[in-house]
């Protein structure tokens, strides 16, 4: 993906979070989250701190449409941080070529789901329990995010199907 098709995915993203995916909820428990998919699809060559300006930046215009002061933005960070970490933990036997993207198309469905799964855990579950303030409702809190991370994962993973088919 060149950078002219990074900024355009950044602002298709973030546009179908914000207008149309904002209302997706699952009997009030489960809520996709598509807008991660933007910091997930960035090539291997990223480095960690354009990664994590990336994702304060993706999490703080996502803040400004939810009116969350920062819940966004701090697990959009959280999850830049700890992307080199997982993809350095899941990686192939043969490694990545560095200008290759996550996608579907070119690392294989167990790999992906694999990825995105955990990635995903790494977003939801600090936002979801910051946007809690607690553990008070802790057993409700972990319900909420267990289930987005099922529903905002199927999701990324059906848009690799119907957009990224090529690769």
């Amino acid at each position: 993906m060149n950078n002219l098709a990074q900024v355009i995915s950044f602002f298709v993203y973030l546009i179908l979070q914000v207008i149309f995916i904002r209302h997706w909820a699952l009997f009030d428990i489960a809520f996709c989250f598509i807008y991660i998919s933007f910091l997930l699809l960035l090539p291997f060559s990223i480095g960690p701190l354009l990664l994590m300006i990336l994702g304060f930046m993706t999490g703080l215009v996502v803040d400004l449409f939810y009116d969350t002061l920062g819940i966004h933005a701090a697990s959009c960070v959280f999850l830049a941080y700890m992307r080199p970490l997982i993809t350095n933990l899941i990686k192939p036997s043969g490694g990545y070529e560095i200008t290759m993207s996550p996608l579907l198309s070119n690392m294989g469905l167990r790999w992906f789901l694999t990825y995105t799964s955990l990635m995903t855990t790494l977003h939801h579950l600090p936002l979801f329990f910051i946007e809690a303030w607690g553990t008070h409702f802790f057993l409700f809190t972990l319900l909420k995010a267990i289930a987005s991370i099922i529903f905002t994962s199927l999701v990324v993973v059906l848009f690799q199907y119907i957009f990224y088919k090529n690769g």
